[in-house]
């Protein structure tokens, strides 16, 4: 897992920046219903999705990051709705909002069952919680990427698994409300930027326990090594709290 207080100052630029988070937002508001009045964006990260929301919309936004260099970026962007949390225990009241979103979360964490859990706690009845899943998945699709790392991939189905997602959420009286895709703009790596993101720990939770070492170097020795590969389409799922 990276350190996330690490990364902060420099996780926009080398996750899309702007192009990326414009996209997102444009389809996590599609799945959004005209009758929300509040939405909640766990797991925020730095606010640039965040702030998106709040902009393009009549939506009063809440944030919450468990990490303090995120979380204080997000409040630059945001205000004071911004506040630290655990996404297993949110600061907020049974049946209190009307959206509620995890973009690019699930996938990092075993405890995903329990944050949508929490999600479908504190939504009103008729509200939406709206989720990326099968997020490694849309990275290096069909790329010579993606053959190289299958063989290290982890064995255990990711914690953001559509099917898994959407049984978890059915547990918690959350029924399927629409899906919506958008482009990870700047998010298709070149095989030795994918190299290095192996050296640092970004896969670690695709490739478990394997040593980076070897397939880091084997990523650095394909063809076109500074080549971006396609950028990857992320998928949205949305669920209405019954």
């Amino acid at each position: 897992m990276l350190d996330y207080d690490a990364e902060a100052t420099a996780y926009d630029t080398t996750r899309g920046g702007v192009p990326r988070a414009d996209a997102a937002a444009e389809a996590v508001l599609s799945l959004v219903p005209g009758y929300a009045r509040t939405l909640l964006d766990v797991g925020c990260g730095t606010g640039l999705v965040t702030e998106r929301y709040a902009r393009r919309s009549s939506l009063t936004v809440f944030a919450v990051d468990p990490a303090p260099g995120m979380a204080r970026m997000a409040a630059r962007r945001v205000g004071a709705t911004v506040v630290l949390g655990d996404s297993r225990q949110l600061p907020y009241g049974t049946r209190t909002l009307d959206a509620v979103v995890t973009v690019w979360l699930l996938h990092l964490v075993p405890f995903s069952a329990a944050v949508i859990a929490e999600a479908a706690r504190v939504l009103r009845p008729g509200g939406v919680f709206v989720t990326t899943v099968d997020k490694d998945a849309a990275h290096h699709a069909g790329s010579d990427i993606e053959a190289l790392l299958a063989p290290y991939r982890a064995s255990r189905e990711p914690y953001d698994a559509a099917a898994t997602v959407s049984e978890t959420a059915t547990r918690h009286g959350l029924t399927p409300a629409g899906e919506a895709h958008f482009t990870g703009h700047g998010q298709g790596r070149s095989p030795r930027r994918a190299a290095a993101d192996v050296e640092r720990g970004y896969y670690a939770s695709l490739l478990g326990s394997h040593d980076p070492a070897e397939p880091a170097r084997r990523l650095a020795a394909l063809p076109e090594p500074d080549e971006p590969r396609p950028d990857p389409v992320y998928r949205l799922l949305a669920f209405r709290k019954r």
